[in-house]
């Protein structure tokens, strides 16, 4: 038997949690067609690859994503790729961009996601050509894709198409009989197309751009029970995916999205909410997370928590975080897109005694742990205050409040003052916990989004170094093979796609990982620029020694730091249809 490639004497994982071994694998078109404990013949193989003391994956898949912009000028996602990532699914928090235009696209991605609204604007209209789910896929298709492509319809996307933004986005308006059904049938077509599912959005604050309806929040937010329920229904019918973030403040809201997913005289919903994590402004949050998925489906439903598994580490450039967001006064600022406003507002003594307020509330569901006292300043004009906390700044100058000291320096120095914060996943104990609870998936990097605040497209590899770690110390969690299996076969399974194994017969999409390179290399800053956005400097992640080779559809894509000539010039990915019926 001949082979495009052939990998050989590599540690072998089929992404099913199977027992791994050192196997031989041969690969010809987009097919994986032997798995060998034996050598195979390598006469007229033209690429040979020995994965010795290598460990040989199936592609992992990152199911949240917002790569809905990028992927249209930049198809390649290279970003996802060099770490492994053969699949992403698109469409995550309710925002897709199957239906709605350009100007749309641009309110509902800019603010929410840290994608500058211009260049949302520029890739809409440049590049749509789609009217319905399936035009939409044919148009990716046409697209040199580097990775796997599945997608969620996004709800704010059909009701701002059918409703207007506008309107969708008033408390007091219903979708009349009309718009409802529109609403149901666009979602209808693309399961029928091949979607997975649909993404809703209750949480409050995630804030539109633009002018007409800027500081509102997502269309999706505005819809009432019966809204929700009639397109809930849909999917329970199809057996697809209900991808939802609840209000968090609201006891009601988190209750209504997770019980959603019982089958109690109806049919069970697949549902996967946003976010299982632990949080530092509610540290004891974490301890009923799992519970309340077992109890959930011990009942009779099919609910899974998003989780990202590495310390959810943030970065800002002066008050644009999204954090800030969550309360009024960080919202005020945030609303003011010219500089000038938004500095003189920052200069307001009854500005700064609101924010103020805001900041000692302790009480209540909240992201941010609101302590400046944790948060730490990388790079400033003034070089007297790089490596202090705002808190500590407050300190040195007085003993000026925290919030002053940070909005002194806002407002001097503006974006170019950079700092960080870690807002959850600080405690490694944790960080195992969730990692290795069932009713948890891991996933939730946000690609594509956020581009200067945060960079977790290596979130696979450094869970599978904690894993390795634990193993090598006498204290292991979960097997490695388990460890695989969770970022690949398990959610593929989930979500109805062909992808995550790496068995004969199933598609040649794998990474090749060199272990000795899980190293501290993983936790380092990098930034890279992104031709796509005027080359805004994004950060991202470098660590080109833990990734040998990436393959996809059976083509090498990239390795060792380095993409290949094909990787943005030729279709190696295809747009995976759930297999559900």
């Amino acid at each position: 038997m001949s082979y495009d490639t052939i990998i050989k004497a590599g540690r072998w994982f089929d992404g099913a949690g199977s027992p791994s071994g050192t196997r031989h694998l041969g690969l010809r078109g987009d097919r994986v067609v032997t798995v060998s404990v034996e050598p195979l013949d390598e006469t007229g193989c033209p690429n040979v690859i020995d994965a010795a003391d290598k460990w040989v994956v199936p592609g992992m898949i990152d199911i949240h994503t917002h790569y809905d912009i990028e992927v249209l000028k930049t198809p390649e996602l290279a970003e996802s790729v060099r770490h492994g990532m053969t699949t992403v699914l698109l469409g995550s928090c309710s925002l897709s961009t199957v239906h709605v235009g350009a100007v749309e696209a641009g309110d509902l991605f800019g603010r929410v996601e840290a994608i500058p609204r211009r260049h949302v604007i520029e890739a809409i209209e440049e590049t749509k050509t789609w009217h319905s789910a399936r035009e939409y896929i044919a148009a990716l298709e046409e697209l040199p894709l580097g990775p796997n492509i599945a997608a969620m319809l996004g709800h704010s996307d059909i009701r701002t198409a059918q409703m207007g933004l506008d309107r969708a986005t008033r408390k007091e308006v219903r979708p009349t009989a009309a718009e409802q059904a529109a609403m149901e049938s666009a979602l209808n077509e693309a399961l029928d197309a091949g979607f997975v599912g649909m993404s809703a959005q209750q949480l409050l604050f995630d804030k539109l751009d633009g002018d007409t309806c800027r500081s509102r929040t997502l269309p999706s937010t505005y819809a009432k029970a019966r809204e929700r329920r009639r397109l809930n229904a849909i999917l329970r019918r199809r057996r697809r995916v209900l991808q939802a973030g609840p209000d968090i403040a609201s006891v009601r809201s988190i209750a209504a999205m997770t019980l959603s997913s019982l089958g109690i005289f109806r049919k069970r919903l697949k549902t996967t909410l946003l976010s299982a994590a632990d949080i530092k402004a509610n540290p004891t949050l974490v301890y009923i997370m799992g519970p309340i998925a077992r109890a959930l489906n011990a009942l009779g439903g099919d609910f899974r928590w998003q989780h990202l598994p590495v310390p959810f580490e943030v970065y800002a450039d002066g008050i644009d975080l999204v954090i800030f967001e969550e309360f009024g006064s960080g919202a005020a600022a945030l609303h003011l897109a010219d500089q000038v406003e938004r500095n003189a507002l920052m200069q307001d003594e009854s500005y700064r005694r609101r924010f103020r307020k805001d900041y000692d509330s302790k009480f209540g569901l909240r992201v941010w742990h609101r302590d400046f006292f944790d948060a730490e300043i990388v790079a400033c004009p003034d070089d007297s205050v790089v490596g202090q906390t705002f808190g500590q700044v407050g300190l040195d100058r007085g003993g000026v409040h925290p919030v002053d000291a940070f909005l002194d320096l806002v407002v001097a120095h503006g974006t170019k003052l950079r700092w960080r914060t870690t807002i959850s996943n600080h405690r490694p104990k944790f960080l195992t916990k969730l990692g290795a609870d069932p009713g948890v998936q891991l996933g939730f990097s946000d690609a594509g989004a956020h581009l200067r605040n945060m960079a977790f497209y290596n979130f696979g590899l450094r869970f599978l170094r904690r894993v390795r770690d634990a193993e090598q110390s006498g204290a292991p969690f979960i097997s490695l093979e388990r460890a695989v299996h969770r970022l690949t076969g398990e959610l593929a399974d989930w979500y109805g796609i062909d992808a995550g194994h790496l068995r004969e017969g199933d598609r040649a999409d794998l990474v090749i990982i060199d272990p000795a390179h899980l190293d501290a290399a993983l936790d380092a800053y990098a930034e890279s620029t992104v031709a796509q956005y005027d080359n805004l400097s994004r950060m991202v992640n470098r660590n080109d020694g833990a990734v040998s080779a990436v393959f996809i559809g059976g083509k090498y894509v990239f390795g060792d730091g380095t993409p290949a000539p094909i990787l943005g010039s030729d279709r190696t990915g295809r747009f995976l249809r759930s297999q559900v019926r």
